[in-house]
């Protein structure tokens, strides 16, 4: 006796496909696709909405102080704070140029200085620190980094009065010494130089460099600095702001107005604006035409220096 079997009932696919109708739990490709491109617009307006407001945040303050420089004293307290009245900046210029025989050129001078020299030397002094604790092995490297590291956390207000009375007691306050000297000192410095240095001067080439001949010194000279010279670069923009923005060292170094960097001098001009109100332009012109040194520096070296933070970054 033979069995007989009855064929299961198969769905009719072909039909389903052919009707179009989606699967339950399917979503359509179109609506994917619409609220794929949907997510990454609002995210680019929103990132651009961030942008703007810090932008404006940022550029307000200048903006105001480029308006007030070109009025007169009367008018920088009775007309609109945001837009010009009378374009008195030239003039205004040239009465701060004159003023006490042009001591706020003295006074940026003193910044130029400060900021330039010192910065060139701490530069070059955290590139040499940096390099040695990034390519030779000696005892108590690691020590050595670590304290250079601690020293990154310390503020330079808690070392201002250390300071003062070492240079007190080898009589050099209120000298050029007093604040070009502490301005050598670059912890952050010798840290980038170590991570920049480490990533960027292979051993092999200066195995090749004293093959040939060359001295430690020569090859630092060279070859080293040459591949480090976005950080170097980076490190000398970082020592130029802080140097030309100090002015807790200044303030308690030195009392001879004519070393006085620009940043501390325009504070005691503001200091006697109850004693002698017409130094209110002067004192705001004066804050215009220090800031423009930055400005340009920053513009000059934006390459470079934008290389250099993101090879520490990826370090």
């Amino acid at each position: 006796m033979s069995a007989v079997t009855t064929p299961r009932p198969r769905a009719d696919r072909s039909g389903a496909a052919r009707s179009g109708a989606p699967r339950p739990g399917a979503s359509r490709p179109g609506a994917s696709r619409s609220r794929a491109i949907r997510e990454p617009l609002v995210s680019r307006t929103s990132a651009m909405l961030v942008m703007a407001v810090f932008t404006v945040y940022f550029l307000l303050p200048l903006w105001w102080l480029l308006v007030a420089s070109s009025k007169s004293t009367g008018d920088i307290l009775t007309t609109n704070p945001l837009w010009f009245a009378d374009m008195r900046l030239f003039s205004n210029i040239g009465d701060l140029f004159a003023y006490r025989d042009g001591i706020f050129l003295r006074w940026l001078g003193n910044s130029l200085l400060y900021a330039g020299l010192g910065g060139a030397v701490a530069t070059l002094l955290a590139a040499m620190a940096g390099y040695a604790l990034a390519k030779y092995r000696f005892p108590g490297r690691e020590l050595i980094f670590d304290v250079v590291l601690g020293g990154v956390l310390v503020p330079a207000t808690a070392l201002a009065l250390p300071l003062f009375l070492i240079f007190s007691q080898v009589q050099l306050t209120n000298t050029f010494w007093a604040v070009f000297l502490p301005s050598l000192v670059s912890p952050f410095g010798v840290y980038l130089a170590r991570i920049f240095a480490a990533s960027s001067v292979p051993d092999e080439l200066l195995e090749a460099s004293r093959l040939d001949g060359a001295g430690e010194i020569r090859t630092f000279f060279t070859v080293s600095l040459r591949l480090m010279s976005p950080a170097l670069v980076t490190m000398f923009l970082f020592q130029f702001v802080a140097i030309w923005n100090n002015f807790f060292l200044p303030l308690i170094m030195l009392r001879s107005e004519e070393l006085f960097p620009v940043v501390f001098g325009l504070y005691g001009w503001n200091n006697q604006l109850n004693q002698i109100p017409e130094l209110r332009g002067l004192v705001l012109i004066g804050a215009l035409l220090s800031v423009i040194p930055l400005i340009v520096i920053f513009l000059l070296l934006q390459r470079f220096w934008r290389n250099g933070l993101g090879t520490g970054a990826l370090k």
